[in-house]
């Protein structure tokens, strides 16, 4: 009795927080989503200072990464056929471990989608610098104001339908599949038929003459962890989606089980092409690694089209990120964790207060570019890394506690299923841990962002004892189990 108990308060809570919502979204949307929102700013911008820092060893961080963004994703879609709810991981957090859990990690992934959005305004700004060149009448526009006009743009077609957002997604995320294939049938085209570059021929014997696997060492190329992590970052926004989903339990496992194929492979595919085309010396930060190489062919003109596709990749990245936090503060706006206010939705169902507040944080981001130009892609990468560390982390401790509380009798586990649990969900979370200490070594960003924690963590705490008493208030009004509510 109390297990249908809890169960039926869990359905309540979930039809009180998807209330609003439009399922609009289609499966092709859905898929495209979550593969667009990963290809972005990570893969098309931060790739090239990679490449350049770490070498052809980059192949090796993003499989590895790949491998275990793929657990993740198999965590969360047990979840998913759990439970589906546009609350994703947060409402998990808040059924397995109550609460507390739930207020951490939403504001966690908050900041990281916040943190993301000021590095994609940053990669706006830097792509646009590109242009200078051949635009004189932006060439004395300081980057900040590139970085401003694009959250202005993103802003305002977020707040537009559930339907439409699906409906530009889908196309902002096939121009950069489109982007991507084509990369890879031109470079193979080069590897395979052996055409020189810039004077130097292609292929393995690139590698080999440049340093080898690991021209830099072994720690660079580890050190840069984080910054891979973050490229994989996104692939999570699958289960946001599951609230505006017509029958989210028959379309979510083809998404997931399409999804991160085709990641690791434009992923891994792409930079094992870019180090058998150029010297990884060839690349570097602040440029996309797909322009150093189309402006390398001696094709007039590919690198500015290649350069208007990136840019119309990190346009899409924000605007996936906008969508994102305005469901997760909705959700958390439901359960007290965040101000009532966040709740609002306007005609469209759009929560519309928790996507502006994302802007506002996005454009204290635009200062960060006026001030500091040069490191704000760099800082904002790091910190968002923290945020998706977190997240991924709580969608493996709430699979590992499904898993356990089926093996006592206390429900039942999906047929799709996260596989070689619980082995595969601690190795997972042994993963992520190892990620924050290398981060630490990666000086200053790295160690500056990991004891930016002596300041999150409190700031945590003190939000949860402001916030405690709403969430009590409104947990009992959502009858949530006593179990739950204890635990606040």
């Amino acid at each position: 009795m109390e297990n249908n108990n809890r169960l039926q308060a869990e359905r309540d809570f979930e039809l009180t927080e998807n209330h609003g919502y439009q399922k609009a979204l289609k499966p092709r949307q859905i898929q495209m989503i979550a593969i667009g929102g990963a290809i972005g700013t990570g893969l098309f911008l931060g790739a090239g200072g990679r490449l350049a820092t770490a070498g052809p060893a980059l192949i090796f961080v993003y499989a590895i990464c790949g491998f275990f963004a793929f657990l993740v994703l198999r965590a969360l879609g047990e979840l998913i056929m759990h439970r589906p709810t546009s609350g994703s991981f947060v409402s998990y957090a808040r059924e397995f471990y109550g609460e507390k859990m739930a207020f951490a990690v939403g504001w966690m992934y908050w900041l990281n989608w916040a943190m993301t959005a000021v590095a994609d305004v940053t990669a706006v700004a830097l792509y646009m610098n590109f242009f200078k060149q051949y635009v004189p009448l932006i060439a004395g526009i300081d980057q900040w104001v590139f970085a401003l006009v694009a959250l202005i743009v993103v802003l305002a077609m977020n707040m537009l339908s559930v339907k439409v957002f699906g409906e530009l997604e889908f196309w902002f995320s096939l121009i950069k599949v489109l982007a991507l294939v084509t990369f890879l049938l031109v470079g193979i085209y080069f590897v395979a038929f052996g055409t020189p570059l810039e004077g130097h021929v292609v292929g393995f014997s690139l590698i080999r003459d440049n340093g080898g696997l690991f021209p830099n060492g072994l720690l660079p190329a580890f050190v840069i962890i984080q910054g891979v992590v973050f490229a994989y970052a996104s692939i999570e926004l699958i289960g946001t989606t599951a609230g505006e989903t017509e029958d989210p339990r028959k379309i979510m496992p083809i998404a997931i089980r399409t999804v991160v194929f085709r990641l690791l492979i434009f992923y891994v595919g792409s930079v094992i092409l870019l180090s058998l085309l150029l010297p990884y010396s060839a690349y570097k930060a602040g440029e996309s690694p797909f322009v150093t190489f189309f402006g390398s062919i001696g094709v007039e003109g590919a690198d500015i089209v290649m350069n208007l596709v990136v840019l119309t990749a990190v346009l899409s990245s924000l605007n996936a990120g906008l969508y994102s936090t305005g469901r997760i503060l909705h959700a958390m706006a439901v359960s007290g964790s965040a101000p009532a206010a966040l709740a609002k939705m306007n005609k469209s169902g759009v929560p519309y207060r928790g996507i502006a507040v994302t802007a506002a944080v996005t454009a204290m981001g635009v200062g960060l570019n006026a001030v500091l130009p040069s490191m704000a892609f760099e800082i904002a990468l790091n910190l968002s890394a923290l945020g998706i560390i977190s997240a991924w982390g709580v969608i493996v401790l709430c699979q590992l506690k499904l898993w356990q509380k089926a093996r006592r009798g206390e429900m039942s586990r999906p047929e799709f299923r996260m596989f070689g649990a619980p082995y595969t969900g601690i190795i997972t979370l042994a993963f992520l841990f190892g990620v924050l200490v290398l981060m630490g070594l990666d000086y200053p960003i790295g160690t500056w962002t990991i004891a930016s924690l002596v300041i999150i963590i409190p700031a945590l705490v003190i939000g949860w004892f402001l916030a405690r008493k709403r969430i009590r208030m409104l947990a009992s009004q959502h009858g949530q189990p006593a179990a739950n509510r204890s635990r606040t």
